[in-house]
Parts: structure tokens; sequence; C-alpha cells
């Protein structure tokens, strides 16, 4: 996926999340996310699916620092070290998810969606996102998008949903 790509909308990304629940059910996975930046579009997406219960879990929106630390664990000396939107945090929220929902993979997605917030660090649209699996399986991806706040978040989600396809394909 190029940085420029341009997004889908809510309604183009269905197919996608279908495409998704087919595969881990097919694999037999159940599924949950931890999503700041995205707010919980993920999860608002995988449930627009008929019988979505079956391979997911659930989704953490923990949009605060004191959120992630108290439902997904994320270390506060990770967040005051790395700051909140960082590959650290995002594996440590992917994990938190997989632990606290018990779920066979979780994907997180922590950010800076726009329009401000960015720093020449960190600039307006970068997003990490991590995939964990309870096998051990680790995928983490970095990337900086460059459209409005809600193509961010589109194109966030949509990644999240294509790690989490190829994960189950696999």
């Amino acid at each position: 996926m190029k940085n420029n790509e341009t997004p889908m909308t809510e309604s183009d990304l269905i197919p996608l999340a279908r495409q998704v629940g087919a595969a881990l059910a097919a694999a037999g996975l159940v599924i949950a996310t931890a999503e700041s930046c995205t707010g919980g579009l993920v999860g608002h997406l995988i449930t627009e699916i008929p019988g979505s219960s079956a391979w997911f879990y659930g989704c953490a929106g923990v949009y605060s620092n004191a959120a992630k630390e108290r439902l997904l664990g994320v270390r506060s000396e990770t967040l005051l070290a790395k700051g909140a939107v960082s590959g650290e945090v995002a594996q440590q929220m992917a994990q938190g998810a997989l632990s606290l929902y018990g779920a066979d993979v979780a994907v997180s997605i922590t950010g800076i969606a726009g329009p401000g917030g960015g720093t020449a660090e960190k600039p307006t649209g970068l997003v990490h996102l991590h995939l964990s699996a309870a096998d051990g399986s680790e995928r983490a991806e970095r990337v900086v998008w460059t459209l409005d706040r809600r193509g961010n978040k589109l194109l966030s989600a949509q990644l999240a949903l294509r790690m989490l396809l190829e994960y189950a394909a696999k």
C-alpha cells in the first residue's frame, strides 16, 4: 500500500472485512483489535458483517495513555520514553489485546490522524500498526499517510484488515 493511496470509503471496506472474516473462519481463528487513532473503526467494520461474533471477540478503544495502560498493560515507561505513537506501544497494545480477549490474533493501531498534532520527529499522518498472534507471530507496519483525518483513519483501517487477511490466509 502506498502512503498516498486514495482511501476507500467505509462501504468499500466492508467486502475486505467480509474476506477477513471468511479467512479467519476457515482457519478457525478469533481476533481482537486495540485502536487508538482509529477510535474503533476496524471493530466497527468487522461488526458490519453478520455472524462476525464467530471470529471477533472485541475491540479495545484506547485513546488515552491511561486507557492503554489500564486496559492493555502498556508500560508507562514505554509511553514516557517512546510516546504513544511508536512501534513499541503498538506492539504492547496488540499483545495486551491478545491477552485481554484470549484471542488467536490481535491487531493494534496508534497514530496521529491529523490535521494537527505532528512534529518534525512524528509528523501528522504517522501511524504504527502491529499484529501479534498466540503462535508467536509478530508483524509491524509504520506508515505516514498524507490525507485528511478521515482519509488517514480509513487507510489505517484498510491496512489493519489487510494484515489480518494475510495472517489468516497463510
